[in-house]
């Protein structure tokens, strides 16, 4: 019996053949119109999805790029005014310093002007009183010696005479 049912399995019948074949063409039917179709339909929707999300992803990362290649010119051009900054700040603090530094001499050399000034003018007011003083000695003195001949009158101006014919300022 198992060959009679092996020998069935073989033979070829047509009306079977025929409805196997409708049936395979049905469901191929049945599985385009109701999976392949919305199978398909779905992956190029994904597809074009999974497209558009890549396009937007290269467009973000090329703003991307650009943004952090501003922020490096930016960063730059900051570092660089920073640094100018610095270097004006030191030119300007030297500049002063310089400045006050030349002030300071001008005013030192000035003071020292004044003080040579006010003791020349101590001197000179030293030496005028000091021969004020001599002259008055000497007038005594000869006052003391010559009263007999001269008056004081005449001896005051002997005085002074001999005095004026001394060099002014002897160190």
């Amino acid at each position: 019996m198992e060959l009679i049912l092996a020998a069935n399995l073989v033979s070829v019948e047509p009306g079977l053949i025929f409805w196997k074949t409708i049936t395979f063409l049905l469901l191929l039917l049945v599985l385009y119109k109701f999976a392949w179709g919305p199978i398909v339909r779905a992956l190029q929707e994904r597809e074009e999805t999974i497209d558009t999300s890549l396009r937007r992803a290269e467009r973000a990362l090329a703003e991307a790029r650009q943004i952090q290649a501003e922020n490096e010119r930016i960063r730059r051009e900051a570092e660089q005014e920073a640094q100018r900054l610095l270097r004006e700040a030191r030119e300007e603090a030297e500049r002063l310093r310089q400045e006050e530094l030349q002030k300071t001499r001008l005013q030192i050399q000035q003071m020292q002007a004044q003080a040579q000034a006010e003791i020349e003018r101590e001197k000179q007011g030293a030496l005028d009183e000091l021969r004020a003083v001599v002259a008055d000695l000497a007038v005594q003195a000869a006052e003391k010696i010559l009263r007999e001949n001269l008056d004081a009158e005449r001896q005051r101006r002997l005085v002074e005479r001999f005095l004026a014919s001394l060099p002014e300022n002897q160190n």
